[in-house]
């Protein structure tokens, strides 16, 4: 007698059912249990297809629990195969046609950097015919951009790349056709829209994306004449020559920045913190403690100039965490936890994917001073953040700390982070 085989996933005809797509609008998660069942997937399937445990699979059915997180939401999506559209997701990387690998090598999967030579290879699609207002269109991503900074510091980037793909999209459209001060607007627009993203793959470890994204907000900033923007995106391209330990380019690049003509205090003041971790990577304590103390300095006297970049993270506090982890790589760990734990503090709830990546730095400078106990528990905080955020930012650091005390499992509060930093890496390499 031939075994059951248990369907992969739903069939079309109940993916299309209104039932379904009622569920899935309201992320009702009982419904979508039963409608499983229904299709022949047994509630111990379902729990084992979306990591787990049956009597939670069971309490969902019944509805007696909900499902909040957005990480058990995408697990739920991967094990019953509900495309990620349907429950307000990114595309799923199953969704893709082949391999994920093949879809990342290529540059043919969903958000990632397109294939050929540039971005407008993947937007050779049919255009629609509406008369869209260019400066209607600058006007609500202008106004949207804020919810998305502040969205990406507190759930992750991973939440708010799909969003501002979407603006850049249209920016990218509209320019085909814009000319005059439409054409300035739209370029000073989307100048900012590519400048974030490519933060955004910066901050899920996505170096190449992230200098794509870097470029293209180089090039509308140029065309803008957008002094500030290009200065912006030398700073951020500084900073990723940084996290990629290259510290002479990330020295030319940070001075660079601030060779552009009528910076903002605060502009100057990030590109000379930048330049500061760049001479920090190369042990040049001197160079880097004048370049952090001119930032202070800058960040002390500055107004709300204008400028077309919000820089209005880059405070007191912002400087001295960034000078906290140079003290590290300067061979003064401890004077790095005190001022990372004056400086936490202070820090705003809203940047808790920042936090994180502190958290995971203040764990790392514990280790380097022999507080093993002390940076586990720092660690153990850290990787409670990065599983609701992804940050790859954050994860580096966490696998630097785990590689700092591996053998050093003796210790309960190291033993509790290896047991956990093991969970969060395997759902990274998944």
């Amino acid at each position: 007698m031939p075994r059951y085989e248990a369907p992969e996933g739903f069939l079309a005809r109940v993916l299309d059912s209104a039932e379904m797509i009622d569920a899935c609008r309201a992320r009702d998660f009982s419904t979508i249990f039963r409608l499983a069942k229904r299709a022949g997937i047994y509630p111990s399937l379902i729990a084992s297809r979306c990591g787990m445990t049956p009597s939670r699979a069971g309490e969902i059915l019944k509805g007696q629990r909900d499902v909040i997180k957005m990480t058990v939401i995408e697990d739920i999506a991967d094990g019953l195969r509900i495309p990620g559209h349907m429950l307000g997701l990114a595309r799923r990387e199953w969704e893709q046609e082949g391999s994920a690998a093949e879809a990342r090598a290529t540059g043919q999967g969903e958000l990632w950097v397109p294939a050929g030579d540039g971005l407008d290879d993947a937007w050779s699609v049919d255009l629609d015919h509406e008369q869209a207002d260019p400066q209607f269109i600058v006007n609500l991503i202008e106004d949207q951009l804020p919810q998305h900074y502040d969205g990406a510091n507190y759930f992750g980037a991973r939440h708010s790349i799909p969003a501002v793909i979407e603006h850049a999209r249209t920016v990218n459209r509209l320019l085909e056709t814009a000319a005059g001060r439409h054409r300035d607007a739209l370029l000073r627009t989307g100048g900012k829209v590519a400048e974030f993203i490519g933060w955004l793959y910066q901050d899920l470890g996505d170096f190449k994306a992230a200098a794509y994204w870097s470029d293209r907000s180089m090039e509308w900033a140029q065309e803008a004449a957008d002094d500030h923007m290009q200065a912006y995106v030398l700073f951020r391209k500084s900073n990723q020559a940084t996290a990629r330990a290259s510290a002479g380019k990330a020295i030319g690049l940070a001075r660079a920045a601030q060779r552009l003509p009528d910076l903002t205090p605060r502009l100057t003041a990030l590109a000379a913190q930048q330049e500061a971790q760049a001479y920090a990577l190369q042990r040049n304590p001197k160079a880097a403690l004048a370049n952090f103390d001119e930032a202070q300095a800058l960040v002390a006297a500055a107004d709300t100039g204008e400028s077309s970049v919000d820089t209005s993270y880059c405070t007191p506090t912002y400087i001295e965490i960034q000078r906290a982890n140079c003290w590290i790589d300067l061979g003064q760990p401890e004077r790095a936890v005190e001022l990372f734990e004056r400086q936490l503090a202070a820090l705003p709830p809203v940047y808790r994917n920042d936090r994180g990546v502190y958290l995971a730095r203040l764990a790392r400078a514990h280790v380097t001073a022999g507080d093993l106990e002390q940076g586990a528990e720092a660690a153990t905080k850290a990787l409670a953040i990065v599983t609701h955020t992804g940050s790859g930012r954050t994860f580096a650091e966490l696998a630097s700390v785990a590689r700092a005390v591996d053998g050093q499992k003796a210790v309960p509060a190291v033993a509790t982070f290896f047991e956990r930093f093991e969970i969060v890496r395997d759902r990274f390499a998944a």
